[in-house]
């Protein structure tokens, strides 16, 4: 009776849980709301090559110290004139445990890959989104109300939503704790989180954050006047 006393304790008290991680390769067939998979590839240790446009890596980062990584890209479409591009960078071993999100800056038109590698490169799973728009301006909201609501928060909600569940199919395990790191727009980006899906992130850097977007703007446009 001894024996099978402190063999119930050790089950009930030490429970395994078996998680069964997916190939990266395999991620291309995954299936989530409003969200078409365009890459699955696994990159070799120092052989990542960034995209020449529209937001290229600068010269000296050093790509030659990044890990091998998981590197999917998507297309998500919440509406029906979003166009919302996000990459999700995972690390292929030692992966913290943690996924940290990185935020834009200015009119937020691009993916920022020197700050996922900063992420990868200390164990996190990160992911970037050019805010449903390409280029440094804010010409594309014109007559697109739906891009300007991508802009302004939807993008940074479905990334995250998206990258989450990307990141659980490929360890078989969600993030321990979520974060989000972004200074200027990225700082605005955080504070939108904070505010509209608190749930999003367990921690937010919002550093600098070009707050309060209407003001801001029109502070800009009332200085232009000013000096012209």
């Amino acid at each position: 009776m001894r024996i099978a006393a402190k063999i119930i304790v050790i089950l009930c008290a030490a429970p395994i849980f078996v998680f069964a991680a997916a190939s990266c390769e395999s991620l291309a067939s995954l299936t989530l709301p409003n969200t078409t998979i365009t890459l699955a590839t696994p990159v070799a240790a120092g052989e990542f090559t960034p995209p020449a446009a529209p937001n290229p890596m600068p010269p000296n980062a050093n790509l030659k110290n990044m890990p091998a990584f998981c590197r999917v890209a998507a297309t998500l479409a919440p509406s029906k004139d979003s166009d919302i591009k996000i990459e999700v960078w995972m690390p292929a071993s030692g992966w913290n445990g943690k996924f940290q999100a990185v935020g834009n800056g200015g009119w937020s038109g691009a993916i920022v890959y020197q700050s996922l590698a900063r992420a990868l490169g200390r164990g996190y799973a990160t992911a970037s989104t050019d805010t449903g728009h390409s280029g440094g301006s804010g010409s594309f909201a014109l007559d697109h109300p739906e891009k300007l609501v991508d802009f302004g928060y939807r993008a940074v909600h479905e990334m995250t939503v998206q990258a989450k569940a990307i990141v659980a199919a490929y360890y078989g395990d969600s993030p321990k704790f979520s974060y989000w790191n972004g200074c200027s727009s990225g700082g605005k980006q955080g504070l939108k989180e904070a505010q509209r899906f608190p749930s999003d992130y367990d921690g937010i850097i919002a550093g600098a954050p070009a707050n309060y977007w209407t003001h801001l703007m029109t502070g800009e446009i009332w200085i232009a006047q000013a000096v012209t």
